[in-house]
């Protein structure tokens, strides 16, 4: 995934008298919208900001779902095929090169009433270990002290299962879902499987999504489309779920 070029820094969380996209705050309840209404609605995104260290992203307060995994687990893909967008997220022709926290807005008639976050993919062994464990420890803080991050979506290579890394990401971010974070294990390149193994992956990620859920997805084969993006959407709009962040005692544990 290449970097997208930075544009100006916000200096306030985006406000109708603030500059930049306007907030709108999300609509309670957690009613599962039409298919078409979510698709809709993800079509809307669009490049809001790079953030090369935590400090640089805006401190916005609409709700945020970041999507992480390991490098080649095929995240850009799954963005831009939820967006119905080909280049919002970019795929590097080197995995691991991306270092950097891209923030996609969402919202209609330029309202931004949600977030996406595409995490640097993590794991892969060209990058140099200084960088790679530096940038694993800013995932880390991300995770655990993101105030208005609502969800996490783990995206998975089911042919490879759950990795050691995956796991260390798990527990890092165990806390914030037993407090009420959404989870999702998302097995992508399902089309690689037959049925039965399908089924197997798809039943051992559930025991291993720590309180979360999971599901199979291909955008190849469009599978999964409908019920991930109704699934985001309702994370989204639930005014009554929490977003505040739990003060992590030490530093989170690096994935490598």
């Amino acid at each position: 995934m290449t970097q997208h070029p930075t544009p100006a820094q916000p200096t306030a969380p985006p406000t109708e008298h603030a500059k930049g996209p306007k907030a709108h705050s999300p609509q309670a309840g957690t009613q599962t919208p039409d298919p078409k209404i979510a698709h809709g609605w993800l079509h809307t995104a669009r490049f809001l900001t790079t953030a090369p260290q935590l400090e640089h992203l805006p401190p916005l307060t609409v709700p945020e779902v970041a999507f992480v995994g390991r490098s080649n687990a095929g995240k850009s893909t799954c963005i831009n095929t939820l967006t119905q967008q080909k280049r919002l997220a970019f795929a590097s022709k080197t995995p691991g090169r991306t270092q950097s926290i891209n923030l996609f807005s969402l919202g209609k008639q330029g309202v931004t009433d949600a977030v996406l976050a595409d995490l640097p993919g993590y794991g892969y062994a060209a990058v140099p270990r200084e960088a790679k464990l530096r940038w694993q420890r800013v995932m880390g803080n991300y995770l655990l002290t993101r105030e208005n991050l609502r969800g996490v979506v783990l995206l998975i290579d089911p042919r490879l299962g759950l990795t050691e890394l995956d796991e260390i990401l798990l527990e890092v971010i165990r806390p914030r879902v037993e407090e009420g974070l959404k989870f999702l294990v998302l097995l992508t390149k399902a089309d690689k499987l037959n049925h039965a193994e399908a089924q197997k992956a798809l039943s051992i990620a559930r025991l291993q999504s720590g309180g979360g859920e999971a599901r199979l997805f291909s955008a190849l084969k469009k599978k999964g489309l409908d019920e991930v993006a109704q699934m985001l959407w309702r994370w989204t709009h639930d005014a009554s779920a929490p977003v505040t962040a739990p003060v992590p005692e030490d530093e989170p544990p690096a994935l490598d």
